[in-house]
């Protein structure tokens, strides 16, 4: 029984748990920074790059990518996971799922409204949005779903796990830069969306790991 517990116990990613203080840490920075108005001038030189690859072509193409990082598509998307999950008879799963998305929108709501920054408005968008920039809600969810997809997919087939996370990271990378291209965010808006989501990911990928191995406890205890 004691070794079983300890083998519950240090089943808690320390690295993860290490990552989400760096990425808490990191937030807060560039927030501070961000309020300060210190990274006014990089993010404006940043964007005004971006406005120079904009050909008619190009703009159809980054519009159907940011759409894949829209919250209410995601939202769809994980209750429809959620629901095939349950059937499956994965609880733990689908109630993860949830838990990421429903946290992951509040978390974003929250925060806009707290910084309530104005977003960019350095040429005419061919996107109408109207909600506050900080931090970019698209970088913020689309990391923390994609991220506990690909998280589920690598446990579920760990041979295929590099290739699951080049396909998680080759759809929440794109997400973030197609929202510069298009010209609703700030550079720091997208950073500042994956180092909040990071750490909402972790929290759910780690009471995953803590709930999986507390079953196993329990009912290893009971045999």
């Amino acid at each position: 029984m004691k070794s079983k517990l300890i083998s519950l116990i240090s089943v808690i990613p320390l690295g993860g748990l290490l990552g989400s203080i760096l990425c808490i840490w990191g937030f807060f920075e560039i927030a501070e920074e961000v309020l300060e108005q210190e990274t006014t001038a990089m993010d404006t030189e940043v964007l005004l790059m971006f406005k120079d690859l904009h050909t008619p072509l190009l703009d159809r193409l980054v519009t159907a990518i940011t759409f894949l990082g829209d919250p209410r598509l995601l939202s769809v998307v994980c209750f429809l996971l959620g629901i095939a999950l349950v059937r499956r008879g994965m609880k733990a799963e689908a109630t993860t799922i949830a838990i990421a998305a429903i946290g992951s929108v509040l978390l974003n709501t929250v925060l806009k409204k707290v910084f309530s920054r104005a977003r960019p408005e350095l040429w005419e968008r061919i996107l109408d949005v109207s909600s506050y920039s900080f931090p970019s809600g698209h970088a913020l969810v689309s990391l923390v779903i994609y991220g506990i997809f690909g998280y589920l997919l690598s446990t579920q087939f760990p041979r295929w796990r590099v290739w699951v996370a080049i396909g998680t990271l080759g759809l929440i990378i794109p997400i973030g830069l197609s929202r510069l291209y298009l010209g609703v965010h700030w550079p720091t808006d997208i950073v500042a969306g994956y180092t909040a989501g990071m750490v909402w990911l972790m929290a759910c990928i780690i009471s995953l790991e803590i709930w999986r191995q507390s079953r196993g406890f329990f009912q290893g205890y009971q045999e």
